[in-house]
């Protein structure tokens, strides 16, 4: 078995599957290139006998059809040729016949992977999968089925949501995600590639956690030479890869990208009608169901608002490598980068622009590591609720807005109210910055109206000088360690 990298969750839930006396379905969905597959072949395949049928993109059902027999043969019939069935039904009664002669004390495990694709219109092949779990597989015990696919939203509503044959028979489900920071940390020290803390953030904050695009880097060189190399060189191995991501995942990929383009304008988020007003997608179902799957995906995330209802939340572009195409790759295409020269990226990096980005990035990164931040403050045990808070004045007020980054509200009546710094070296606060710190955290005070302890918390990179300034207004201070805890 080929080492697989962090997914420790994941291997348990697999673990408890395979060491179980029941059969088991199991549906695994994520983003293209996140892993799934690389995750299942490389944990079962050495686990018995090990079917493994992948769906062609686009592909007629007479091409997946013969692609089985050829996929059969050589699991099951030692590379003898099997014609190619006439439909699903009679494709899974043969593969139901072979099933049912291995020992019961093997494995047997059934892979379709990129479900969807498998699953065209009119190929009745959804149906002749319900037939064969509920009819055989379900009470064979040492079958393990396995269904994967990219598009979350198609495999929820159609496999996990099923509301008809095999409404309720998923017996695991895993939402395989992106590597976090750690588990970055641990695939590239597997390949060899050293790089510090603050090389590997900037990575990430332009490319994500995704497998398949930090199998692009190679060892000896900076990250801004990779990035570079990666999405800005001739013919660069992502300069494409946007649209080729949001085409795969979505049927009306136009409309998602329209949503995550008008998300990645703004910092602080848009309110679903702020999102009608920007796309022009209609309300109620168009814009509902899209937010729903890109949500199910992974690319956005629906923050709420500090002690604004329920109701009240913001949604966020989350996606590392979207907020980064949109801000840097999109419109230029390989012609134009090639006119440009190998140093583009190294001229772009060194702009004001970057700079500003970069802090954006780096919020979105504290968010989804929120875990980790909160395991350095001490709240493992501790039940607490994580928001954005923003104050407008009126029109014509003298009295001054404020914002805060993240606000973790805690049930031991205590709030850390969280200021997030992208920087460089270590910060450093000066008299100015005190200042609008503290009136900050009074505004808050003020205007919430919160009878809990609130503690004003620094998130940087590098950490922070401990100057006079720095001890009259921090309480707690955090640095990227945080967000690379395991």
């Amino acid at each position: 078995m080929s080492k697989i990298i962090g997914r420790r969750k994941e291997q348990e839930t697999l673990g408890k599957i395979l060491e179980s006396k029941d059969p088991a379905f199991l549906a695994i969905y994520g983003r293209r290139r996140i892993g799934k597959t690389y995750l299942t072949k490389n944990y079962f395949k050495d686990k018995g006998l090990f079917f493994h049928l992948t769906g062609i993109q686009d592909a007629s059902l007479d091409i997946q059809l013969q692609n089985f027999a050829v996929e059969f043969s050589d699991v099951f019939l030692k590379g003898k040729e099997l014609p190619k069935p006439k439909d699903w039904f009679s494709a899974f009664q043969t593969l139901r016949k072979e099933i049912e002669k291995i020992p019961k004390s093997m494995k047997c495990i059934i892979f379709f992977d990129e479900l969807p694709w498998l699953s065209s219109p009119r190929s009745m092949f959804l149906q002749a999968l319900e037939h064969l779990w509920n009819r055989y597989l379900s009470e064979t015990p040492n079958v393990i089925l396995i269904v994967c696919g990219s598009a979350a939203s198609w495999m929820i509503d159609n496999i996990v949501n099923n509301k008809g044959g095999l409404h309720g028979r998923v017996t695991k489900e895993i939402r395989l995600l992106p590597f976090s920071l750690g588990e970055t940390e641990e695939f590239l020290k597997d390949k060899q590639i050293n790089l510090d803390r603050k090389q590997m953030l900037e990575l990430y904050m332009c490319l994500g956690g995704v497998a398949k695009y930090l199998s692009y880097i190679e060892r000896g060189k900076s990250v801004a030479q990779l990035i570079g190399e990666i999405c800005f060189s001739y013919n660069a191995p992502l300069i494409a890869e946007f649209h080729k991501l949001y085409r795969s995942l979505f049927h009306q990929h136009d409309e998602h990208v329209e949503i995550v383009k008008a998300l990645a304008k703004f910092r602080s988020g848009l309110s679903y009608q702020e999102l009608v007003k920007k796309t022009g997608l209609s309300t109620g179902g168009t814009l509902t169901k899209r937010l729903e799957e890109l949500k199910q995906s992974g690319f956005i995330a629906e923050v709420p608002l500090f002690d604004e209802g329920e109701r009240s939340h913001r949604y966020l572009l989350i996606d590392e490598y979207s907020l980064f195409y949109l801000t840097w790759n999109a419109g230029v295409s390989s012609l134009d980068l090639q006119s440009r020269g190998p140093d583009y990226w190294i001229k772009q990096r060194n702009k004001q622009s970057w700079k500003s980005w970069t802090g954006h990035a780096f919020e979105c990164l504290c968010l989804k590591h929120i875990e980790g931040i909160k395991a350095e403050l001490g709240l493992t045990a501790v039940q607490t609720k994580t928001s954005k808070w923003k104050y407008k004045t009126s029109k014509g007020s003298k009295e001054l807005g404020a914002e805060i980054d993240l606000v973790i509200d805690r049930a031991d009546q205590c709030i850390n109210l969280c200021e997030i710094k992208f920087y460089e070296d270590e910060f450093s606060i000066d008299k100015e910055y005190a200042e609008k710190l503290r009136k900050k955290r009074e505004c808050f005070e003020n205007v919430t109206k919160t009878r809990k302890s609130t503690f004003l918390t620094l998130i940087t990179t590098q950490g922070t000088k401990h100057n006079d300034y720095y001890h009259s207004s921090i309480d707690q201070e955090l640095t990227m360690k945080a967000l690379f805890l395991k």
